[in-house]
């Protein structure tokens, strides 16, 4: 500590994006804050980063504490640092996204800390600079949605084709094609027939699938060439 004696001491953040897809719309995980600074307005969900504790440790923690979730999609996103973003202490945040299915998450544990699911079209002013997280994580998972098939991950174990396509339609804002997207979808590999169909569905679209677990890890992969999981998605993702 001798060496750095002469150095400030800067807090470490971690504010965590969490999308949730509802079978209609996407979703953002947001609290209304019950404590200072900003009481009452809303906020990502997030914490401090302790001091024997690894980033990606402090990623999952905070996304367990919150929502009772864990082995859930979580990757980094970006390192917010501009001196005033917190108007209490120079506080450095590391922001991270997750990907969560709503049905699986506690909602006793939600109601604890005050937090809701959002609309992400609905979605209220947000505190210090969490507006710029949701924007930059927005991107980064449609860019990543069209290389990699991580949708996948805002579904339940079992889903039809229809409610896939929503799903995708919900991430990139635009209407898709249905025969070409089953096409498409069928074509991957990545679905295998339950043999159950969904209750509801009159029709054939009603056949219950779910994800090729042993396939699905080889999409998780960098993929190289010109190969993607839904290339003609990425003209949707803004520069």
């Amino acid at each position: 500590m001798e060496a750095y004696k002469n150095s400030s001491r800067i807090l470490v953040a971690l504010d965590c994006i969490i999308f949730g897809f509802d079978g209609e719309t996407l979703k953002l995980l947001l609290i209304k804050r019950n404590f200072e600074p900003e009481f009452g307005k809303w906020s990502l969900m997030g914490g401090f980063v302790e001091e024997n504790e690894d980033l990606q440790d402090a990623a999952t923690r905070i996304l367990f504490t919150l929502t009772g979730l864990q082995n859930n999609y979580l990757e980094q996103l970006h390192t917010f640092g501009a001196v005033n973003r917190d108007p209490v202490e120079r506080t450095i945040s590391v922001g991270y996204y997750s990907l969560v299915n709503i049905a699986d998450q506690d909602p006793n544990t939600l109601r604890a800390h005050n937090a809701s699911w959002i609309e992400l079209k609905r979605v209220p002013k947000l505190i210090f600079d969490h507006d710029d997280m949701v924007d930059l994580a927005l991107k980064r998972l449609r860019y990543k949605a069209a290389l990699y098939p991580i949708g996948f991950e805002l579904l339940p174990e079992k889903f039809t084709i229809p409610q896939l396509q929503k799903l995708y339609e919900a991430i990139y804002d635009v209407q898709l094609d249905r025969r070409n997207f089953r096409r498409k979808i069928l074509a991957t590999d990545l679905l295998l027939e339950t043999g159950e169909k969904d209750l509801t569905s009159v029709t054939k679209k009603g056949q219950l699938y779910s994800l090729n677990l042993e396939k699905y890890p080889d999409y998780q992969k960098y993929l190289n060439g010109f190969y993607a999981f839904l290339p003609e998605l990425a003209a949707f993702v803004p520069a």
